[in-house]
């Protein structure tokens, strides 16, 4: 999918004088006026959050896994353990993994690694029960699972669908592992977030959401198995700008994903890890630079074979502490604090 851009309105217009920041948030302020989203402050410093999402990723470890769509919440010991030790990494080095778990890895017969991490102080959001299609308009297009067993959805509508496995998951996380959901995460990135879709946006409202994560702008990327070029880098980290927070004139704050994620360069680009280091790494200079927002955006269960050594979450550390405190290590929680 691509991304329309709205032409500026016709009063908009820019004095020669702008700044490249100054220029760059004015272009982002008239982009979301255009499609009815309310701006929002200025921050005083880079807020970079790092969140995984807790479900099983066709593709990985081998190509050929492709079962995992359909059990998406059977996490393997490797992924468990994966997002275990990321965490203790971002602790120590002063702050928290946002994690978004799918319902069903409620189901497993030891949660006590996820009780920990909350324990912990890392926040763990909604995801839904089946990893579901939130945009769905056709109860085949919700997911796999529920093409091979349609008998599990019989009779009910599709927001019926996306509504229980919302409040399955809150009810899950609570009394399987005594943990108060933080935030919302769909399932997939949409080019435009909820933009439109004002009946999904209040169905999270209606669920206690103040905040959800569904934006993940398209970008450019290489062809497979060969290196990014110099165009592919500067289309992602151009792309950046796309993926700030806005709230949506229900009152529902966006905070969007920002590319490139695991999957866009692990299956889609089928990428060596030091290309994706790379971008990473342009990406977050650019939100330092720019006062932004980075929300990377990865998967355990694809992370942890492609980058056993945690270099990607080491690299996200390491642009922070040494930013001289243009930038701080955040929650998705606490980059909504900052928008209204």
């Amino acid at each position: 999918m691509s991304i329309s851009r709205p032409s500026l309105p016709s009063q908009v217009t820019f004095n020669r004088a702008l700044s490249r920041r100054g220029f760059l948030a004015s272009s982002a302020v008239a982009a979301l006026c255009c499609t009815g989203a309310r701006p929002i402050k200025e921050r005083s410093t880079a807020q970079i959050a790092i969140t995984l999402d807790l479900e099983m990723s066709a593709n990985f470890p081998a190509w050929e896994d492709t079962h995992w769509n359909f059990e998406k919440g059977n996490l393997n010991d490797a992924t468990k353990a994966y997002s275990v030790e990321a965490g203790r990494r971002v602790k120590q080095a002063g702050g928290y993994i946002h994690y978004f778990c799918v319902g069903r890895v409620l189901e497993q017969p030891d949660v006590s690694w996820l009780t920990e991490l909350a324990k912990d102080g890392h926040p763990i959001g909604n995801h839904t029960y089946d990893h579901v299609n939130v945009l769905a308009t056709q109860t085949q297009d919700l997911q796999f699972r529920f093409q091979r067993a349609p008998w599990l959805i019989e009779g009910m509508t599709t927001e019926q669908v996306i509504r229980e496995n919302v409040r399955l998951t809150t009810m899950g996380l609570k009394h399987r592992a005594g943990i108060d959901n933080r935030g919302f995460r769909t399932p997939g990135g949409f080019s435009d977030g909820l933009t439109g879709r004002e009946d999904i946006q209040q169905l999270l409202l209606d669920a206690g959401f103040r905040w959800v994560s569904s934006k993940y702008p398209p970008h450019a990327n290489s062809e497979a198995m060969k290196e990014p070029s110099a165009d592919v880098y500067a289309d992602i980290v151009a792309k950046q700008k796309d993926a700030q927070p806005f709230i949506y004139p229900t009152g529902l704050i966006e905070i969007p994903m920002n590319p490139i994620s695991d999957i866009g360069a692990f299956r889609t680009g089928r990428w060596e890890l030091e290309w994706f280091l790379e971008a990473i790494e342009r990406c977050v200079n650019w939100a330092i630079e720019n006062k932004a927002v980075f929300d990377f955006l990865a998967h355990p269960s694809c992370l942890g074979y492609r980058d056993p050594d945690f270099r990607a979450v080491e690299l996200i550390c390491s642009l922070v502490k040494n930013s001289q405190g243009k930038a701080q290590l955040a929650t998705l929680d606490e980059i909504a604090d900052t928008v209204v």
